[in-house]
């Protein structure tokens, strides 16, 4: 005689109240462990380009499989020290001058627009916002803490190369959570999200090396203190569209403002010319085969996956972004309403 068990709609009501809860502390804990969740998404982003590499030496070099993984990580971590030592060697006099002369650089902006009851408001609303946003403290924290920017750099590089080295074994385990009846819709729109990645990492490959040349020619064209860091800036800016390009170009206004009025117009002339000549020309060529996100949902979307996500997850989030695009058109559009898959 069971006295104490409950009735049929109870026991119902008590269930959907469980998996309530249940949702509740799973996202809960997902937004307490984004940043390595962003930090696995970076290592996605990596083991991609491994991949990639790799599969361009099966093709050329005629390797086998395996040993094509090990020269797509060798040429992955060249790439990174080539990086390294362009900051820290080639770069390191020009990267030091523009960090020692950043905080006068930013303080005499202030002053040029400070006075004025709009320039105040601005620097007031600029403040603000600043002080209060998830972003600024990450930055606080990665100025006091280099050790864990670098822990963080060589986990994402690390777990690149575990997931490039079998990357099968993760997305099949990935693909026996869904139910089997799903299953070949997700691995679908899997495979999708693969490779529209890699078309896009290619496309801002591509982006961030023209940009970062044609900068770096046209300020040193202009005359402007370390033109070949700032060009380099510029070229690693373009990795988040709109915001990243945009922050690129205030150090650059400010070391031209120490040389002068005409290095000022000269970046002025430079930053102008050639963020035409990418949005007419190049980055339509470049992404006519990868995935094409309309710029309003582009910007708005960074933005907010910065504010609550933090620094790492601005970093990556125009990459976010291509992903829940590229879900929402394989699972929703395609697999929902029906509409017809999307050519290449």
């Amino acid at each position: 005689m069971n006295r104490l068990a409950p009735d049929p709609s109870d026991a119902r009501f008590i269930r959907r109240v469980l998996i309530v809860v249940v949702i509740g502390l799973v996202l809960v804990a997902l937004y307490r462990a984004a940043n390595i969740l962003i930090l696995a998404f970076g290592a996605t982003l990596g083991a991609i380009v491994i991949r990639s590499l790799a599969g361009l030496c099966e093709r050329h070099l005629h390797l086998p499989r395996r040993w094509a993984t090990v020269a797509g990580m060798a040429t992955a971590l060249a790439a990174i020290l080539f990086l390294v030592w362009l900051f820290a060697v080639q770069f390191g006099t020009q990267v030091n001058q523009f960090v020692t002369a950043l905080p006068q650089i930013l303080q005499d902006m202030r002053a040029m627009i400070a006075g004025s009851p709009v320039g105040d408001k601005v620097i007031d609303a600029i403040e603000d916002a600043y002080a209060g946003s998830k972003i600024a403290h990450d930055i606080g924290g990665l100025v006091t803490g280099s050790a864990e920017l670098l822990l963080n750099m060589i986990l994402v590089i690390a777990g690149a190369f575990f997931l490039a080295a079998d990357p099968t074994a993760y997305r099949r385990g990935a693909l026996r959570l869904i139910p089997a009846s799903s299953r070949p819709a997700f691995e679908d729109a899997l495979a999708d999200t693969t490779e529209t990645l890699r078309l896009w990492l290619i496309a801002q490959i591509i982006l961030m090396t023209s940009m970062g040349t044609t900068v770096g020619i046209g300020l040193w064209i202009a005359g402007v203190p370390s033109p070949a860091a700032l060009g380099l800036l510029a070229g690693l800016s373009e990795f988040i569209p709109y915001v990243g390009p945009t922050v690129a170009m205030i150090p650059a206004f400010g070391l031209a403002a120490t040389v002068g009025p005409g290095a000022v117009g000269g970046t002025l002339a430079t930053y102008v010319v050639v963020r035409l000549m990418h949005t007419n020309f190049i980055t339509p060529y470049v992404q006519k085969r990868a995935i094409s996100i309309p710029p309003a949902i582009t910007l708005f979307a960074i933005i907010g996956i910065g504010m609550v996500t933090g620094l790492y997850g601005l970093f990556f989030s125009a990459a976010l972004l291509v992903v829940a695009f590229t879900l929402v058109r394989s699972l929703y559009m395609r697999e929902v309403l029906g509409e017809p898959r999307p050519g290449a």
